[in-house]
């Protein structure tokens, strides 16, 4: 009996699958657990729209991840902070920071666990890091980091 599966199947499948399984199995376990559906002609058109729903959402997602990488690529933000002797700085610029940083000056919004910073910044200068916005889609940021008045 053809299938689609209402959730995750340990050694089935997972949640949107359309697999073939016993007609036993299907009827005293999956069907009366509401795990999955018999796959007619209704639960099939359902499925494919859902599947396109999908992609339509990936791809519009991707879009808008590669256009915000456009406007921040390349791009330097300037940070200041609080230092003691020999430049080092009390504390850490932190990913947050560079977060609200470019929500602040370029408005755009990343989360702070999507900014990959290469160590961590505890003296002036400037530093590059990567911003991951999406699978395959990142940018190189600059942080320059000064003294504050």
């Amino acid at each position: 009996m053809k299938v689609v599966l209402l959730q995750d199947v340990k050694g089935t499948g997972k949640k949107g699958d359309l697999v073939q399984v016993s007609d036993g199995y299907a009827r005293n376990y999956l069907l009366p657990r509401k795990m999955a559906q018999q796959a007619d002609a209704k639960v099939m058109a359902d499925l494919k729209s859902a599947r396109q729903a999908q992609e339509r959402r990936i791809r519009r997602e991707r879009e808008e991840a590669r256009r915000v990488a456009e406007s921040i690529d390349g791009k330097t933000l300037k940070l200041y902070a609080k230092s003691g002797q020999g430049g080092k700085l009390f504390g850490s610029v932190t990913s947050q920071e560079v977060s609200d940083e470019l929500k602040r000056s370029l408005h755009v919004d990343v989360d702070r666990r999507k900014i990959a910073l290469n160590g961590e910044i505890k003296a002036y200068g400037t530093y590059e890091c990567e911003v991951k916005l999406y699978a395959g889609v990142s940018a190189k940021l600059y942080v320059l980091v000064g003294e504050a008045q």
